[in-house]
């Protein structure tokens, strides 16, 4: 499992744009890694339009945003261009890369029990070590957080 001071075991993925995209691929910047439960949901919505307001920021500090949740590439395409998000989505389908960074937990919806995924980002360092985790996360605000955490984790 993905552990704070330590190197992301490489992962590859099927991503928006119809291609795999793998944490090597990604070498030599920052990657925020947002995980989300699903597509075209209010909370979703929001997390995914304020990285979208703030993408600009992240990219002149050399971070690369991508969001990841258990939707199809499909459902992916759709929320994306819906929403004119600049940045990718990584399908998780088989739920590999979700228990790698340890997402999936037990939610109560309307009285019922699911597994579901923990709203939860990752700040990955060029080198592929994560720097930074955020749990439990509230989507409003959160884009944020992680912009000015990058700034400070590229100062020192």
């Amino acid at each position: 499992m993905a552990k704070v001071g330590k190197k992301i075991k490489n992962f590859s993925r099927p991503v928006t744009g119809r291609r795999d995209i793998s944490l090597d691929d990604l070498s030599g910047q920052y990657v925020v890694l947002y995980f989300y439960p699903k597509d075209n949901t209010p909370g979703c919505t929001v997390e995914g339009n304020e990285f979208k307001e703030l993408h600009s920021r992240f990219r002149r500090q050399k971070a690369l945003v991508l969001g990841v949740s258990r939707d199809s590439v499909q459902s992916h395409e759709n929320f994306k261009a819906k929403f004119g998000f600049p940045f990718d989505l990584l399908s998780d389908q088989d739920e590999k890369l979700c228990k790698q960074f340890d997402v999936i937990r037990e939610k109560n919806m309307y009285g019922r029990k699911v597994m579901s995924v923990e709203r939860s980002t990752f700040l990955i360092d060029p080198d592929g070590v994560l720097v930074r985790e955020w749990r439990k996360v509230k989507a409003k605000g959160h884009a944020a957080k992680v912009l000015d955490t990058v700034k400070e984790v590229r100062k020192n």
